[in-house]
């Protein structure tokens, strides 16, 4: 299923305009939500890597990662919803879920067709929006899953340069 089409939304693909890494986020988020996200990465059989600095460990319970002492280092969650698409998820913070995702990986139709897919994953999962944000411009969404539309839409004017 195709929620949009690559020649609409190219331009919120493109590393010098948005950054290279958009920030991805599920706003409002519970520890409760995290673990759904933990346990959706595992009933799908996405591969993924968690890590806490260079070492790599079992995935916890999101409980346990997001009570980890503020001085602790900030573990990541690597996540491959295809072979050529990865999704890097930081424990920031339990109210929020967030992952970065490169550009450089989601040229074309076909990823971005595996990228809309997995935000709707997610957000169907949780039962709320998944919002991409230029690199570093938190809060000013250019698409995302919307819960209502239940498909990723476009939230912004393109981007021109």
């Amino acid at each position: 299923m195709t929620d949009l089409l690559w020649d609409d939304v190219k331009c919120f693909f493109d590393a010098d305009l948005m950054g290279s890494l958009p920030d991805v986020r599920v706003p409002d988020a519970s520890v409760g939500e995290w673990q759904a996200v933990l346990d959706l990465v595992a009933e799908r059989g996405w591969k993924c890597q968690y890590s806490e600095g260079e070492r790599a460990l079992p995935v916890p319970r999101a409980e346990a990662v997001l009570s980890r002492s503020a001085d602790a280092e900030c573990p990541d969650l690597r996540v491959w919803p295809t072979v050529d698409v990865l999704a890097i998820f930081r424990f920031h913070a339990a109210d929020e879920v967030d992952f970065d995702i490169d550009l450089r990986e989601l040229q074309g139709q076909e990823r971005l067709d595996v990228f809309c897919g997995f935000l709707r994953e997610i957000g169907r999962r949780l039962g709320k929006p998944v919002l991409m944000d230029p690199e570093g411009d938190s809060g000013h969404p250019v698409l995302g899953f919307d819960v209502e539309a239940d498909r990723v839409v476009v939230f912004a004017e393109p981007l021109v340069r």
